[in-house]
């Protein structure tokens, strides 16, 4: 079985003159990103390899989220900014086949698309939220039976959670 994590960068600032790319965390997203990270960390979530855009609002939310499972490295991807979900899917499919779980922190809509293309099955009420919104600091969790990276594909995968920062404010972590 491989695990794929989908976690949206956390809310970032909108600030007048800053590109995009550069784009800071603002203070909701300084709490949700830690809180995120260790939802991961009490939960057994731990990735055997993590890719990131190049964003500073997605290497922020690492950064956060790093803290709490005790971890740094993360690969820098430049193919994950602002990408659509079939980029997302080419990053995943060449992950190395000793990586049974992968962390992809992202943009949307590219995470939320590629979370839908590949869920087939999964919690009723999570995959009902995942379709409607996939908010700042928010992951996806979901598993596909097989060897190779390169066998997820639309409908294959479960999913196995969908949690935001608001659900773990209420303590709803499904």
């Amino acid at each position: 079985m491989r695990r794929l994590m989908l976690l949206r960068h956390a809310k970032s600032d909108r600030s007048p003159g800053v590109r995009d790319i550069d784009r800071p965390l603002n203070p909701r997203g300084f709490k949700a990103a830690p809180q995120i990270g260790a939802y991961l960390a009490a939960n057994a979530l731990h990735p055997d390899k993590v890719v990131v855009s190049p964003s500073l609002r997605t290497r922020s939310t690492w950064d956060s989220v790093s803290e709490a499972l005790g971890m740094a490295e993360a690969d820098i991807v430049d193919a994950i900014y602002e990408a659509p979900s079939s980029s997302l899917l080419r990053v995943i499919r060449a992950t190395p086949a000793d990586v049974r779980t992968l962390l992809l922190i992202g943009h949307n809509p590219g995470i939320q698309d590629l979370a839908l293309a590949l869920v087939g099955d999964g919690p009723r009420e999570a995959t009902a939220r995942l379709s409607v919104e996939f908010p700042t600091a928010a992951l996806a969790v979901i598993d596909i039976e097989g060897d190779a990276w390169t066998e997820f594909r639309a409908g294959k995968g479960r999913l196995d959670r969908f949690v935001t920062p608001k659900g773990l404010d209420r303590d709803e972590a499904a």
